[in-house]
């Protein structure tokens, strides 16, 4: 099963399922995995822990052998019927804390908390103030301190905490509060200068987290910012992608300049070839599926994960028990280049309590030029030590 929220007022993710179907009518084209045809149930997870419940009380019933690629923030409402029946939580996007606790979860990338440690590292190179703006609930509010543990690296300060909802309409008031916590505050300009109030500012950071809503909260923002104070701008992948760079003016958009921090490499990086072929084979038409959404990448490296385990079971009959056997066995997983070669042994984990399901610990650092995520540092970036850092302090 793969369930996703669609039709909500803050964050959707329907390439999910419509990539896990793409992904199993490609496998079936073909033979099947190991000559056994996938099956593909999907759920509209609606964003609530009702419907985060109701999903994974259907993969009980409908016996399925793993929940794959899927997105919900309500982690303590899906994980403990699929504990109690044992089913394993394969690839999940990683926005929920139980994600990177529950010992039947496991996760291909390193969630909210490996980017937001990574944000960290890649703003403190360039930014002497920061403001995050997060949504005030239970998954963002572990967001500063991992913020904090990134910027920690390079002796800087803590980050300016701006909580908000994470469905609002309009962000105009914590625009001006981030602008001003980062160096921006219009006031300057009229006791140390124009040109003195510029330099100030440049050397701010705002960077917004906060889903579909990041888009709301930047137009706000550009309304606000003034043209002789001008902020470098960040966020991270989930909440700003390729898909929203397009549809908000490209190189002429409000995101040009701005530093992202992903889980894999960029869009256009041919490791992503093969991928891109199913879904013009498979899916052409589909627009809920962007090959450049990380929604849509993670359920294709999650299924590439499932057919490569039941690929190397061998058997006839292959049931959640079989999955989760041999993953705890320490399979290892090639993605083709997309993450490090993955394994979920207990010497894998992470040493932090609040993440101790991470075994993938890279991140990338991007930025936008010419409206394109490109990359800014060739390769990936282990941002372990930050998150075990974040967890040192609390």
């Amino acid at each position: 099963m793969t369930w996703a929220p669609d039709g909500t007022s803050a964050t959707n993710a329907p390439g999910m399922p419509a990539m896990a179907k793409a992904f199993a009518r490609w496998v079936n084209a073909n033979g099947g995995i190991d000559g056994h045809e996938l099956d593909v149930l999907t759920c509209n997870e609606h964003n609530t822990p009702a419907g985060a419940s109701d999903c994974a009380r259907r993969a009980v019933k409908e016996k399925a052998v793993a929940v794959v690629g899927s997105y919900s923030q309500y982690g303590s409402a899906f994980l403990p019927p699929l504990e109690v029946a044992g089913i394993p939580y394969l690839g999940g996007y990683g926005i929920s804390d139980q994600e990177f606790t529950s010992a039947l979860s496991y996760p291909v990338n390193g969630g909210q908390a490996a980017l937001i440690a990574g944000s960290g590292r890649q703003l403190a190179q360039d930014c002497e103030q920061v403001s995050l703006v997060r949504p005030d609930t239970i998954a963002g509010d572990v967001l500063p301190t991992v913020l904090d543990a990134g910027l920690l690296a390079a002796h800087r300060g803590p980050v300016a905490d701006i909580r908000t909802t994470e469905d609002a309409g309009d962000y105009t008031v914590e625009a001006r509060r981030a602008l001003a916590q980062a160096g921006a505050d219009p006031a300057l300009v009229g006791r140390i200068g124009r040109k003195a109030a510029a330099q100030k500012a440049g050397k701010g950071c705002v960077t917004a987290v906060l889903g579909d809503r990041t888009e709301t909260f930047f137009d706000s923002f550009r309304r606000v910012e003034s043209d002789e104070q001008k902020v470098r701008v960040a966020s991270v992948i989930g909440s700003i992608g390729q898909p929203l760079i397009d549809r908000t003016g490209g190189k002429d958009g409000p995101f040009e300049g701005a530093y992202v921090t992903g889980w894999y490499p960029e869009g256009d990086d041919p490791r992503w070839d093969p991928m891109k072929k199913v879904i013009r084979e498979q899916a052409f038409g589909d627009n809920d599926i962007d090959a450049a959404d990380a929604t849509v990448q993670t359920t294709w490296i999650a299924y590439t994960v499932l057919k490569k385990l039941v690929e190397s079971l061998g058997q006839d009959s292959v049931g959640a028990v079989d999955v989760v056997r041999t993953l705890n066995k320490g399979v290892i997983v090639n993605t083709g280049g997309l993450t490090p070669d993955l394994r979920w042994r207990f010497e894998d984990m992470l040493a932090a309590p609040d993440f101790p399901r991470i075994v993938n610990r890279q991140v990338t650092f991007q930025v936008v030029r010419e409206g394109r995520l490109v990359s800014l540092k060739k390769g990936f970036t282990d941002v372990g030590s930050t998150l075990e850092t974040s967890a040192a302090n609390g």
